[in-house]
């Protein structure tokens, strides 16, 4: 398998540590931001390898907009900004 890349968000509900991976619409949980990124790598992975099994990997990558570069790594759409932003309701 080549490596795939993500990128991986990291908030916290109430005692527990929530984590996602936007680009393939994977999250887990932790009870520190360690455990969470540890627990959405390992979500990822069995995600992946279940694709792979299938044979849909490639078109869920592509689908989900990755690329492969150098053969070697599929890389995901870059986020170039997260922001905290607001809007007034009426």
């Amino acid at each position: 398998m080549k490596d795939v890349y993500f990128d991986t968000l990291i908030w916290k509900e109430g005692n527990v540590y929530v984590s996602y991976c936007p680009h393939l619409d994977v999250s887990s949980c932790g009870d520190t931001i360690e455990d969470a990124r540890r627990m959405l790598r390992e979500a990822v992975r069995l995600f992946l390898e279940e694709a792979e099994k299938k044979g849909t990997l490639q078109d869920i990558l592509e689908e989900s907009g990755y690329h492969l570069e150098d053969n070697q790594k599929w890389e995901p759409p870059r986020l170039v900004s997260t922001e905290f932003t607001s809007i007034p309701l009426m």
